[in-house]
């Protein structure tokens, strides 16, 4: 088995300590400005990345992430385990019985706040696939996926948001969850199987073999799976060290959940993700219990994943503003109506269809992961990319002032 040598370790343990120095010092950054710290952390990325350090000391960059393939593999690996396990923690986030509270509420919500952005994007990229940046050659599944991913909500960061303007608790505030974790999930799972049918798809079965295996599986987790959590659990918690026993079980059933949606041709952050719905629903797993897993997972392996971000692309020379622009307007505005439309045919007040729309509309964390994922299989470009980028950052930035001021609205 090949390893690696005393210069490739070196320089691993540096990228390594670079990425999570860097990331806290802007993650702390911007905390201080009442940011969610991805946004911290991408910045980091994109300041040691080729964009502003590489500019500026570009031997200093060189050495430290183009000079040594072997550690630079490696350093792939983390990041592959942490996308991995930052959608099996958003997984835990999902609560099942919040999204059967609200019901068709919610669901209205959701698929009008994804339908619009789709439909809209999915027209945009396939009328004008080259100057957007997706792949010609795959042309239906990478405009399905533009559109798909202009569609996601941040779940993480709406939830964050809510908590800051003391929404949570509300019925509005509930709505806006409920619907999120809809749309997370429909989205992971269109998204994993849009990956499936693409050219650029990795092994599997086959696609209806595929499309089949996904849906039992998720049909399995979230009934059968879910149950047996939930006997499996009160035996962890008792007979094994807590709460070693707890972290490395939990880890080990993420990793073999995704492993085997890898093995079927569905993407394993799917199986992660769908793994952690099934823990996090569990009244076994006691919050305390999850915000260990939390805080392990955010702290350390979440800024390797988005500082990792601004390493693979140049966001000064691969930057096109007509591209940025016009991603940023549809995809804000689609979400937003989209949102506003669904809370109004659940019959929702003005205000509160107002209130819906900007939090749905926050981006973040998932739509990163996305768009980094299509770009890796060659289904967009780098400049679309820093498009989606640049989307996120925005509607993260803006979607907590913006709901603050719907909500004092007087109509």
């Amino acid at each position: 088995m090949e390893t690696l040598n005393h210069k490739e370790v070196i320089n691993l343990l540096l990228q390594l300590a670079t990425m999570l120095i860097v990331a806290r010092v802007f993650a702390e950054v911007a905390r201080k400005f009442k940011q969610p710290a991805v946004i911290g952390e991408i910045l980091a990325g994109i300041i040691i990345g080729p964009t502003i350090f590489g500019s500026f000391f570009p031997a200093i960059q060189e050495y430290l992430f183009s000079s040594h393939p072997m550690s630079n593999i490696a350093l792939d690996g983390f990041v592959q385990i942490s996308v991995v396990l930052l959608l099996f923690i958003a997984g835990l986030e999902v609560e099942l019985q919040v999204v059967w509270n609200q019901g068709k509420n919610a669901l209205k919500i959701a698929a009008a706040s994804m339908a619009l952005p789709i439909i809209a994007g999915f027209v945009l990229a396939y009328a004008f696939p080259e100057f957007l940046g997706v792949n010609i050659n795959d042309r239906i599944v990478a405009s399905t996926f533009f559109g798909l991913a202009i569609s996601i909500t941040a779940l993480a960061v709406v939830a964050r948001i809510l908590m800051d303007l003391n929404l949570f608790k509300t019925q509005t505030g509930l709505l806006i969850i409920a619907a999120a974790m809809i749309v997370d999930v429909l989205g992971w799972i269109v998204f994993s199987v849009i990956l499936s049918l693409s050219e650029s798809g990795k092994g599997g079965l086959g696609v209806w073999p595929t499309i089949g295996l996904t849906l039992a599986f998720t049909f399995f987790m979230l009934t059968l799976g879910k149950g047996l959590i939930n006997k499996t659990l009160p035996w962890i918690n008792k007979k094994l060290a807590w709460p070693g026993g707890l972290l490395s079980l939990s880890l080990a059933s993420c990793f073999l959940a995704a492993s085997f949606t890898e093995f079927i041709g569905i993407h394993a952050i799917f199986g992660a993700f769908i793994i952690g719905v099934a823990l996090g629903d569990s009244e076994f797993l006691t919050e305390k219990a999850k915000e260990i897993l939390h805080q392990f997972i955010n702290n350390i392996f979440a800024p390797i994943f988005f500082v990792s971000i601004g390493l693979k692309v140049n966001f000064i020379e691969a930057f096109d503003p007509g591209i940025v622009g016009i991603v940023v307007i549809v995809g804000l505005l689609t979400k937003y109506w989209g949102a506003y439309l669904g809370g109004r045919m659940a019959s929702l007040p003005r205000k509160k269809a107002i209130v819906v729309g900007f939090g749905l509309s926050t981006r973040g964390s998932m739509d990163i992961i996305l768009g980094l994922i299509a770009l890796e299989n060659g289904l967009i470009t780098e400049s679309l990319f820093i498009g989606l980028v640049i989307l996120a950052l925005i509607s993260s930035i803006s979607s907590g002032p913006l709901m603050g001021w719907a909500e004092k609205l007087k109509i």
